[in-house]
């Protein structure tokens, strides 16, 4: 009581329970948006449950206890969930071609930007290292991968 005097005889408005927690509610809202991982979505969400708390109760230690416990109790249930929204790292044996030999399939141009190579029976968009171009039918090494096009060299 008599802080609300005080705050009233110099002006301050006293901010509502409910509006702290709009404002908590829309802050993880947001920072949701800008993170990729799922998991402040639940904690939006618990300070929409202490929104409705702050109806029922001005304890604002009932208040946070709610905030807290469906929080909680939703990163827990919903971990599964969102695990499986991960996206999967898809393993691949792209590296393992480096340094092997191939056979250029498709003269290699890199002003045309044309070139293939084949090795191990797979068909590679292919580039010389040094931007010489390279007839179809010789024999080149495998140097790197940049992008989706194998850096060859004539051996």
């Amino acid at each position: 009581m008599l802080m609300d005097e005080l705050l009233s005889q110099k002006g301050v408005m006293k901010m509502e329970p409910w509006i702290i927690w709009l404002i908590v509610a829309a802050f993880f809202f947001i920072l949701e948006i800008a993170t990729e991982g799922f998991l402040v979505f639940w904690f939006g969400i618990g300070a929409v449950a202490a929104i409705g708390t702050s109806f029922l109760t001005e304890n604002i230690s009932i208040q946070i206890a709610v905030f807290a416990v469906v929080s909680i109790i939703l990163v827990l249930s919903t971990r599964k969930l969102t695990d499986k929204m991960k996206p999967k790292e898809v393993p691949t044996n792209v590296y393992t071609i480096l340094g092997k030999k191939a056979v250029v399939s498709q003269a290699i141009d890199n002003l045309k930007g044309s070139g293939q190579i084949k090795i191990d029976g797979d068909i590679w968009s292919a580039k010389s290292e040094n931007d010489e171009p390279i007839e179809e039918g010789t024999s080149v090494e495998i140097l790197n991968i940049d992008g989706v096009r194998a850096v060859v060299k004539k051996i």
